[in-house]
């Protein structure tokens, strides 16, 4: 395991390094360490780049998408697990869809529904898509999770006189902790790194995202490649960050129930 991890922390690492180096140093020696250590770079790609205001556009689109995944997942599953209703098991099979095709299937389709209600080039065309994509995987994994939680607990906060809404908020969430972690980290990594539909749908400066914003930096700094991997490793050590605070959290949503 440690020799497997190394194929993805030694290019981290590799480009963290780089970022302290000259052009000079990069093309003349790539695999060395630098001569100087000047962590001024990293403020300094920040700054000319304007990682600042994209990074700010990314947290908003990723909060956004994230609150609404982890609000209406939890809900659906919710109903789908401990919930009578007609009609369940095809809508379940309908959500199921969103986890089998691809972006491209539905791609043109979306495009032309986006074009009709207006809302290119606003946080919207992000936050519907990201919401949208989310769901089917939550609400798998919140459905699973939930399934392995027992009944009687939701039988006697009946019998106490809760209504739905009320086992949902007292019983449900707080139970559901795990595998909230686990549906968000997940959310969050998708949303923050997602490039396609925030190339297509955002055109303004002041509303790109953090991938489409390095691709303008990258091609307004392509010579100088100590700022651009100074760049990317600021937009990549926060992602890193969350893993690390949420990973116990997410095996723990990950194998609940593996094990009876």
């Amino acid at each position: 395991m440690a020799m497997y991890s190394l194929i993805y922390f030694v290019p981290l690492l590799w480009m963290a390094l780089s970022a302290l180096k000259s052009n000079e140093e990069i093309a003349l020696n790539p695999l060395s360490l630098p001569t100087t250590w000047d962590f001024g770079v990293f403020a300094e790609a920040f700054t000319a780049g304007s990682l600042g205001k994209y990074a700010i556009n990314s947290a908003i689109v990723t909060g956004t998408c994230t609150s609404a995944v982890l609000l209406f997942g939890s809900m659906a599953a919710f109903a789908f697990t401990r919930l009578q209703f007609k009609f369940s098991k095809q809508l379940m099979a309908l959500i199921t869809l969103g986890l089998i095709l691809p972006l491209q299937s539905y791609f043109i389709a979306q495009n032309a529904l986006f074009d009709t209600l207006g809302i290119k080039d606003t946080r919207m065309a992000l936050i519907l898509p990201y919401t949208a994509m989310g769901l089917p995987l939550a609400i798998w994994l919140f459905r699973a999770y939930i399934q392995n939680l027992p009944k009687e607990l939701f039988e006697a906060a009946r019998v106490d006189g809760a209504g739905d809404l009320r086992v949902y908020q007292s019983i449900l969430l707080p139970m559901l902790k795990p595998g909230i972690a686990t549906v968000a980290v997940f959310t969050v990594l998708s949303a923050w790194n997602e490039f396609l539909l925030a190339l297509v749908y955002i055109q303004n400066d002041d509303l790109k995202t953090i991938p489409t914003g390095l691709l303008t930096f990258s091609t307004r700094y392509s010579t100088n490649y100590h700022l651009l991997f100074a760049a990317l490793t600021i937009v990549t050590v926060p992602m890193i960050i969350v893993y690390v605070i949420f990973n116990r959290k997410v095996i723990e949503g990950l194998t609940e129930g593996a094990v009876k």
